[in-house]
């Protein structure tokens, strides 16, 4: 019984260290530290250095900073011990498994809080004066969760050489990468978190979201949280919840109908009072192809004749597109005929993109036999696509083993014919022959 109590304590002292311990940080984080170097100037594009950073995070301020020893590469002042309340750095995205070689992506920058340019967030800063609350170290970390599952900004503060900044401001996505079918709707996910104890707390906000393609850009949204007003804008077909906006800072963008001309690059840009921090996502509609062949039935084919056979692919987006010819003949083996003759692509109003293949059918070239189905294979990013065609080659002199049966059977038929009518006939004969023993009785 005493060995009983004392393994009963040192489970009770066990369990309060393991709950202490998780309640106190929630995970480390490899970063790397990027700035520009001093001392560049002329005109030319300022040189970056970047230089190996961790940075330790606990969720509860009053909790004791992680002990553990850090990696010998890293200068002890690119270590941060960072309070994050909202445990928005603790996410099993940038958590990865225990001797995986693939880590999140992480990169700290120093940021300079200053007053936003555009029209929709100049109310967040319309007295000229800076608050005391700015004079403070900031740094920005963007990290990429991962296999694509989280998209993170955070903005961060922390005593002037403290080195233990909090988080004020967390943008976040988990829509880093989407896949759309053509007139679905899209949600596009954005949420952020702003301090409760910090003073921008409830100082008001603006959204926007942008899109870029190719060097070009657009604005789709823009909402001014503070004057509660949409700036003006050409899109159409795009929204955001308002309701959920200032129930529980969801930010999402909501396209109504999925167009190719929506494939690009969304940006989701939040706007306190002298800071901004913002999420990219990429967003692909991807739809497959319809097919149709033609002529379709085919006509009938004598051997050595050449049959002209078309396929075309449309409709589908994004360009990449791969076309193909099989045959499957009568004893069900398949075989590729290649590719035919492709033409190049051509873009329909909608943005949706249409291609197609000839193929000239040589019966005795391409060893076709007596015919069977030829079919148009279409390999696409939004999956594969077949449609086939039957073809039939007459007056070939090798007779397969199924007509030679076939043949068989009708001679038997007609054999049977033949002697039924036979029977029938000669008992209606040998019906109307005269019986010798009347004209013996005459």
């Amino acid at each position: 019984m005493p060995n009983v109590s004392v393994i009963c304590k040192i489970s009770v002292i066990a369990f309060a260290l393991s709950v202490g311990a998780s309640s106190s940080g929630c995970s480390e984080l490899e970063c790397w530290f990027v700035q520009e170097k001093p001392g560049r100037g002329g005109g030319f594009s300022a040189a970056m250095s970047q230089e190996k950073s961790m940075i330790y995070i606990r969720t509860d301020p009053d909790s004791e900073k992680t002990q553990q020893k850090p990696p010998s590469d890293i200068d002890p002042s690119r270590i941060y011990h960072v309070i994050d309340p909202a445990a928005t750095f603790c996410s099993p995205a940038l958590q990865p498994p225990e001797g995986s070689l693939i880590r999140p992506q992480c990169e700290i920058n120093p940021f300079t809080p200053q007053a936003s340019m555009v029209k929709w967030a100049a109310a967040l800063t319309e007295t000229a004066q800076s608050p005391t609350h700015l004079d403070a170290d900031w740094f920005s970390v963007a990290a990429q969760g991962l296999d694509g599952q989280l998209t993170l900004s955070n903005v961060m503060r922390a005593s002037s050489a403290s080195r233990e900044p909090s988080v004020i401001l967390s943008v976040s996505s988990k829509t880093a990468t989407i896949h759309a079918r053509l007139g679905q709707p899209v949600l596009l996910d954005c949420g952020f978190w702003v301090d409760p104890s910090s003073p921008l707390h409830g100082s008001g906000f603006a959204v926007e979201w942008r899109y870029q393609f190719r060097g070009e850009g657009r604005l789709i949204i823009a909402y001014d949280g503070k004057s509660d007003r949409f700036a003006d804008t050409l899109e159409t077909g795009a929204d955001l919840d308002i309701a959920s906006l200032y129930k529980s800072r969801n930010a999402s963008l909501v396209l109504e109908e999925a167009q190719v001309r929506h494939s690009g690059t969304y940006i989701c840009t939040i706007y306190l009072p002298h800071l901004l921090a913002q999420v990219a996502m990429e967003l692909e509609i991807v739809e497959p192809p319809s097919l149709a062949i033609y002529p379709s039935p085919l006509p009938l084919s004598a051997p050595g004749q050449v049959v002209s056979v078309q396929c075309e692919a449309s409709g589908f987006a994004p360009l990449s597109l791969e076309l193909g010819w099989e045959f499957t003949g009568a004893d069900g083996k398949r075989r590729s005929l290649g590719q035919g003759s492709v033409t190049g692509h051509r873009q329909a109003a909608d943005g949706t993109y249409s291609q197609s293949t000839r193929l000239e059918l040589a019966s005795t070239k391409l060893g076709l036999g007596r015919g069977g189905e030829i079919t148009c294979v279409a390999n696409h990013q939004g999956g594969s696509r077949r449609a086939s065609v039957t073809l039939n080659i007459i007056g070939v002199s090798a007779p397969s083993i199924e007509d030679s049966m076939a043949m068989v059977a009708v001679a038997l038929v007609l054999y049977g014919v033949i002697k039924v009518f036979f029977w029938t006939f000669k008992s209606l004969v040998d019906g109307n022959k005269p019986d010798p023993n009347d004209k013996k009785d005459k």
